[in-house]
């Protein structure tokens, strides 16, 4: 457990500290910062002639909305504070992002590269079965979805062993999200953690008096970006932000860092670090020897993908990046985050910018409950339309547009062009809330304390709007 055993605590930090810029009843906030529901639970596996226990947990934060969401997690760490601190944070991140589910996360203490496929199949559905027992897993009561260690087969598991334990019941495919696209998933899930922190990271940057604050040019062109995990949220993060004119100069992961002032190319250092096992000695690049040593070297973007208390009182005097995009869950500590203020440093909060994961998790768990693919209905007539308005501009203009102009312009939207428009809209809007109230609300210091304080906000309004509290 070590230094992580108060993530629970640092995140209630962060909520009194918010807590301070509002005039709710003690009660109504305690209401709001409690864990609602935390079921704790073990299992035996059988593994050859041996009897393993599985210890695992699912947290239900808040249920000012149902259904609850969160992540499922597979690590040799995880812990049931740990579980409760990611709830809350889900809470608080679906309320910024207004994404109407209420906070859940699980976790099961498990290394799986130590377990057959077969075992994992076994432990994933013998949860499944185990929350279905409680009624901590249904389409209106309780959606997981991937998190680390685990993907879109652990998702499958549990969606065919929650419909097998369910039969007839119409929506039971919205169990879960995250899943393949061929069994219920949508299209552009994989990558919507990363890249909702591009859309939030371009924004931060198109904010001329943010970046004139920092020393920087408008515009996210030729930022230096150091990223610190190659998992999926740091590599599609990454591959984003440099297609949208981000250098990353440095890739950090487990076995240590490479660095090339002149750029790195996220997919080919992948494709490296899958054939040698190990991002080091990517050619053309130096090798940093440690994650940490990485950390601070001198950039203007630091994204850090991996887990929890990355940055603490210790190392954050010698971070050297002007901006933080927090890829991770909980990676500065509350100890750190006043270094950064003093230092200037703009910290784009986790419960903001790696809110894309949940926010196209909802964008298919309706697609599982309309039971009909997002484009489907609208794509042609909209193709329609827009070849009609082309030659309409050809008529008045005597241009011609050629077939790879009219193919480009006039396509109609298909479910991945929608689920990414909707994403950025729901990125930017949120991002401008966070300005508005850190601007507007006289002594919020940054962005982390002005999103706690739209979380609460719109928390309390739902029990409210319920008749609980006043």
């Amino acid at each position: 457990m070590g230094a992580q055993a108060n993530f629970f605590d640092q995140v209630t930090q962060y909520f009194n500290e918010a807590a301070r810029f509002t005039t709710y009843a003690p009660g109504l906030l305690e209401q709001i910062r409690v864990c609602n529901s935390v079921y704790r639970f073990d299992f035996p596996l059988r593994r050859g002639d041996t009897i393993e226990v599985i210890h695992a947990w699912r947290v239900e934060h808040s249920h000012h909305k149902l259904p609850v969401k969160g992540g499922i997690r597979y690590s040799p760490d995880v812990y049931e504070e740990e579980v409760m601190a990611l709830a809350a944070l889900m809470t608080y991140k679906c309320a910024i992002v207004d994404v109407p589910f209420g906070g859940a996360k699980g976790g099961i203490k498990i290394e799986p590269t130590h377990y057959s496929t077969d075992e994992l199949e076994r432990i994933t559905r013998r949860y499944a079965h185990e929350l279905t027992k409680k009624n901590f897993l249904g389409p209106g009561i309780d959606v997981p979805a991937p998190d680390y260690g685990t993907g879109e087969r652990e998702m499958a598991w549990m969606a065919d062993t929650y419909a097998a334990l369910n039969p007839g019941q119409l929506d039971a495919i919205g169990c879960v999200t995250g899943k393949p696209v061929t069994q219920g998933g949508v299209r552009g899930r994989k990558e919507a953690t990363g890249r909702g922190l591009y859309f939030a990271l371009r924004e931060a940057c198109n904010e001329p008096d943010e970046m004139k604050r920092l020393g920087l040019s408008t515009g996210l062109d030729g930022k230096r970006i150091v990223v610190q995990g190659l998992g999926n949220v740091g590599y599609h993060a990454a591959k984003f932000c440099r297609e949208g004119g981000g250098i990353l100069i440095a890739i950090a992961e487990r076995e240590g860092a490479i660095m090339n002032l002149k750029g790195l190319n996220e997919d080919e250092v992948f494709t490296h670090r899958k054939a040698t096992g190990s991002i080091l000695n990517f050619p053309g690049a130096t090798n940093i020897e440690s994650t940490a040593a990485a950390l601070e070297l001198e950039c203007d973007v630091l994204l850090p993908a991996a887990l929890e208390s990355v940055f603490t009182r210790e190392n954050a005097p010698r971070i050297k990046a002007k901006i933080i995009l927090e890829g991770a869950n909980g990676p500065t500590t509350p100890e750190a985050d006043p270094i950064f203020r003093d230092k200037g440093m703009l910290v784009i909060p986790d419960i903001y910018c790696n809110a894309g994961g949940v926010t196209v998790s909802y964008f298919e768990w309706l697609k599982n409950l309309s039971h009909v693919r997002f484009g489907r209905m609208q794509k042609r007539h909209e193709q329609a339309n827009e070849l009609a308005m082309l030659k309409a501009i050809e008529d008045a203009t005597g241009r011609r547009f050629s077939d790879a102009e009219r193919a480009a312009i006039a396509k109609g939207p298909d479910e991945q062009d929608l689920v990414n428009s909707g994403l950025e809209e729901t990125m930017i809007a949120a991002f401008h809330d966070l300005l508005k109230t850190q601007r507007e609300t006289n002594g919020i210091p940054d962005l982390r304390i002005a999103a706690f304080v739209n979380a609460i906000h719109k928390v309390a309004r739902s029990y409210s709007e319920l008749g609980i509290f006043p």
